[in-house]
């Protein structure tokens, strides 16, 4: 195929029609909802840097190394001039988050990573619908580009999903839709195309509600819209790499892999469906697991059964970690104890360190859990 024409040159009627495939493409490919907005972010830029002067990123030092590649998307991809944004949801059906959650032999795995990573999943069809769109492009000689993201870039995706219409930013910081919740990924293509936007229609309706904020176990939110990541579980659980502060031990309670309360107690989230990927099914019973049976798991188990999942990212060093300290949250059962015990000899000197805080709770007969405040 020659290109006779460059992507700025395309008409209105073409741009129009194409728009319109790609919803449809969209839907075809699983996908709940796509939009299309441009790149304007410099708003949410400002916003970030802000976050990173008050250190609130804590180690995640590449939330602030690509500089303005993060709001500038036209710098991450040269010629960018739209971003396509879609929606995937994965709330797993028949969960029971609260029922988990009230349960201290139980372990609490954030409902996103019961099933298969959603990377490859979300990326594959991505790459399909930017397919679909090159073809469509080269049968009229115009010469597209695009470049499909997962979280695998610096890449401001909730931004980009609200400007596209996927719903509002709240005040938890997740994109909450008003048909659907929270409980969904986001995936972007860039495009050089100037296709024509999608005006939002999700104003912010959080309204005066504040339950997420007050609901969080280790009081992460500075204020509202405002997340310090070192006080949160997910944070504490996934990207922390040593010891977790003994004072957010206990409020973690039985959470060895992330934190949805802030989602769980969401009122927008009783418009939210199971969702019929397979691939987001748990798997391995880890949406109710037993703390002593994972606990027991040796590394060539825990790496069977985290094969494919976003929970192998964190290793079975911090797994563990994890676990201890979910275990000394629970109840001081005999045979908690002695787990924990006969463990201390094969363990890392970081997986100790948490055994031994577990035991010293489990010993005297406490219990968890307490909500942590903020001091001021």
């Amino acid at each position: 195929m020659t290109f006779t024409s460059p992507a700025s040159s395309c008409s209105d009627e073409m741009l129009t029609e194409l728009a319109a495939h790609i919803h449809r493409w969209g839907r075809e490919l699983g996908f709940q909802q796509v939009g299309i907005t441009d790149c304007q972010l410099e708003q949410h830029g400002e916003r970030l840097q802000t976050w990173l002067e008050a250190g609130y990123n804590g180690d995640m030092e590449w939330m602030g190394s690509h500089g303005a590649k993060r709001w500038r998307p036209q710098l991450l991809e040269e010629g960018t001039l739209r971003v396509i944004s879609a929606r995937l949801d994965y709330l797993p059906p028949d969960t029971e988050p609260v029922r988990i959650l009230k349960d201290p032999g139980k372990a609490y795995v954030s409902r996103y990573a019961n099933g298969r990573d959603y990377h490859k999943l979300i990326r594959k069809r991505l790459a399909q619908l930017a397919q679909q769109i090159d073809r469509f492009c080269a049968e009229r000689g115009i010469a597209a580009s695009g470049r499909a993201f997962t979280d695998s870039a610096p890449v401001m995706e909730r931004a980009l999903a609200e400007k596209a219409g996927l719903g509002w930013i709240g005040k938890n910081c997740m994109v909450i839709n008003s048909q659907a919740g929270s409980w969904f990924f986001l995936g972007e293509i860039y495009t050089n195309l100037p296709l024509p936007v999608d005006v939002s229609e999700e104003p912010n309706q959080c309204g005066e509600c504040t339950a997420c904020l007050k609901v969080c176990p280790t009081d992460a939110f500075v204020d509202a819209y405002t997340l310090d990541a070192r006080r949160c579980i997910s944070y504490l659980t996934i990207e922390n790499n040593g010891p977790i502060p003994e004072e957010f031990r206990e409020p973690m309670g039985n959470r060895v892999f992330g934190c949805d309360d802030c989602q769980i107690i969401c009122p927008w989230n009783k418009f939210a469906k199971p969702t019929s990927e397979s691939d987001f099914h748990p798997r391995h019973g880890l949406d109710s697991g037993e703390l002593l049976d994972l606990f027991r798991w040796r590394e060539e188990e825990f790496l069977k059964k985290t094969e494919g999942s976003a929970i192998r990212r964190i290793g079975f060093e911090r797994w563990q970690r994890n676990l201890a300290v979910a275990l000394g949250n629970s109840d001081p059962a005999p045979e908690t104890i002695a787990v924990l015990e006969g463990a201390l000899d094969s363990v890392s000197p970081l997986v100790a360190e948490h055994i031994e805080w577990a035991l010293g709770r489990l010993r005297s007969g406490r219990r968890r859990k307490r909500k942590i405040k903020r001091t001021p």
